[in-house]
């Protein structure tokens, strides 16, 4: 199974995504890349992941140009500015899929309520994502 997951900066969602469906199948070939990439993985998508065992500190942020000529079972958007463009995506794709989350990196207030937003965020990409290789993937 080969999967993109497609955001607009490739920074968190994405990237939190990817982690989890590797966590969930080491044999599967799982990317993510953006639109539009940040120049680094955020700092508290890394702390909120690493607080549960998946470590991003090594992945970095990669822009859609570079999977247009390869083949995937799923392309999957997290956001909607990357759903608009994901039509775009000109390479071979079996399944499109949307699974929408709000942008952690948005996220206004005090440090804590921060990562509380990328905690709740992180837990729904979790869910979500796990409810979908259940169904698709297994």
């Amino acid at each position: 199974m080969k999967i993109l997951i497609l955001c607009t900066g490739n920074s968190c969602r994405s990237q939190m995504a990817e982690g989890f469906l590797k966590s969930y199948d080491e044999k599967s070939e799982v990317y993510s890349a953006g639109t539009e990439p940040s120049e680094k993985i955020h700092p508290k998508a890394i702390r909120v992941m690493k607080e549960i065992g998946i470590n991003l500190i090594n992945g970095y942020p990669k822009n859609v140009s570079g999977f247009l000529n390869e083949t995937f079972d799923y392309v999957i958007t997290v956001c909607g500015e990357a759903k608009k463009s994901c039509p775009t995506f000109s390479g071979d794709v079996k399944h499109r899929l949307h699974i929408g989350f709000d942008d952690p990196a948005k996220a206004t207030g005090s440090e804590e309520e921060i990562v509380a937003v990328f905690r709740k965020i992180r837990d729904k990409i979790k869910r979500d994502f796990l409810e979908f290789y259940n169904e698709n993937i297994i």
